[in-house]
C-alpha cells in the first residue's frame, strides 16, 4: 500500500492503522514528506527518504537522532510512531507549529542543550563523528584573504593550524548534534521546541550548533543576526540547561565554533552544492542568494562576529585582526553590501 506515494506497508498499517485524508508538506529534494490521518482522526506525519547518494545512511541516523532524543523530557523531538527500514519510512506524531515568539533565541538554545545530552556519555551511539574544518578550508580562507589584497602573517596559519586540531579533537562529554538545526527545523509549538529532520545527526561538541545563533545559522537558508544582549541570555540558556542535564560545564570554547563556520566555505551553499567547489575563491567572482541573505553577506556577517571575538584572543588574535580587514576590504570593494536580516521570516 502507498499513501501519496509514500510507501506504507503491512507493519506499520497492523500497529497505526491504515491513514487517509493525505495532505503533501514541502520538504528537500531528499524526502517526501506527508501529514495524515488515522480513522481515529490522530495526525501524524509520514517521511519517506528518497534514492540517492547516501540514503540509507541518512535514514539511519534520523532514526538514530530521533530515538536518543526521544528519552529526552520534556520533549525536544515528536515521538516516533514507527518505522520501515526498507522502504527508509518514518512515521511521526504530529506537532502545531506555532510563530515563535520575540526572543525565541533563548528557548531554542535551552532546548538545545537538552537535545545535545540526549548522547550517551561515553559515546555509545549509533552514529558517526563531526566533522570539523581541514587544511583545505585554511588554505582557501587565506586565498580569499590574499585575493583582496589582505596577507595573513605567518601567526595566522599556525593560530588556523592549531584551530582545526582543538575542533578535531573529541569531546570529553559528546552531544548528540542535529546537524542541521535551521529555521524550520524546529518546530514552536505549545508545549515547547521540537526538533525535526536529523539526516545529518552525528556525535561532536555542541558548541558547534550552539554558535548557530551568533555565526548565523551558517547549514541553513534562514540567517538572522540577533541583538548581542539577547544571544548572551541565549548562550546562557543553554550553559544552564546543559550543567542541569548532565551535571558538567560545558566543554570547549565558542570563538573557536565560530570561527570554524568562518573558514569553511562549504557553509556558504546548500548541501547538494557542497564538496563541489572552493565556494570562498567562487564569491570573489559572484554573488549569489541562498534564502534570505547572499553569500557576501553571510561571509561579512561571519567576519564581523569572529572579529569581535577574537581580536584580544592569545590563541585566535591574528584571525581576529585579519578578519577585521578583510571584512572593510569586502565593504570597499561591495560597498551596497547589507547586514543580514535581525528576524526571521
Amino acid at each position: 500500500m502507498r499513501v501519496a506515494g509514500v510507501p506504507f506497508g503491512a507493519e506499520l498499517r497492523a500497529a497505526l492503522g491504515v491513514p487517509g485524508r493525505v495532505r503533501e508538506l514541502s520538504s528537500s529534494p531528499r524526502s517526501l514528506v506527508r501529514r495524515v490521518e488515522f480513522a481515529d482522526g490522530t495526525p501524524a506525519v509520514v517521511k519517506q527518504l528518497t534514492e540517492g547518494p547516501g540514503a540509507a545512511e541518512r535514514y539511519a541516523r534520523e532514526v538514530a537522532g530521533l530515538r536518543l532524543a526521544g528519552r529526552v523530557g520534556p520533549s525536544v523531538v515528536p515521538r516516533l510512531l514507527g518505522t520501515d527500514e526498507r522502504e527508509r519510512v518514518l512515521v511521526l506524531e504530529w506537532l502545531e507549529h506555532r510563530p515563535p515568539a520575540n526572543g525565541w533565541q533563548v528557548a531554542y538554545a535551552a532546548a538545545l542543550a537538552r537535545l545535545h545530552a540526549a548522547a550517551p556519555a561515553d559515546g555509545a551511539a549509533p552514529l558517526p563523528r563531526w566533522k570539523g574544518p581541514t587544511g583545505d578550508d585554511i588554505e582557501s580562507f587565506l586565498a580569499l584573504a590574499g585575493a583582496f589584497g589582505a596577507a595573513a602573517p605567518s601567526a595566522v596559519r599556525d593560530e588556523l593550524g592549531a584551530l582545526t586540531e582543538r575542533l578535531g579533537r573529541p569531546p570529553g562529554r559528546p552531544a548528540l548534534l542535529h546537524g542541521d538545526p535551521c529555521p524550520g527545523n524546529d518546530l514552536h509549538t505549545e508545549d515547547g521546541i521540537r526538533f525535526v529532520d536529523f539526516e545529518q545527526a552525528s556525535l561532536g561538541d555542541g558548541l558547534m550548533e550552539l554558535a548557530y545563533l551568533r555565526i548565523g545559522f551558517p547549514t541553513c537558508w534562514c540567517v538572522t543576526a540577533a541583538p548581542e544582549p539577547l544571544l548572551d541570555t541565549a548562550e546562557a540558556a543553554y550553559r544552564a540547561a546543559w550543567r542541569d542535564a548532565t551535571g558538567l560545564e560545558a566543554e570547549g570554547d565558542l570563538a573557536d565554533a565560530c570561527a570554524g563556520w568562518l573558514i569553511r566555505g562549504d557553509a556558504l551553499v546548500q548541501r547538494a552544492q557542497r564538496e563541489t567547489v572552493d565556494q570562498l575563491a567562487r564569491l570573489t567572482r559572484e554573488d549569489w542568494e541562498w534564502g534570505t541573505a547572499t553569500a557576501r553577506q553571510r561571509l561579512l556577517h561571519r567576519l564581523g562576529v569572529v572579529a569581535r571575538m577574537t581580536g584580544d584572543s592569545a590563541a585566535l588574535g591574528g584571525l581576529g585582526r585579519l578578519s577585521t580587514e578583510l571584512r572593510a576590504r569586502m565593504l570597499a570593494r561591495w560597498p551596497a553590501l547589507r547586514p543580514v536580516p535581525e528576524r526571521r521570516p
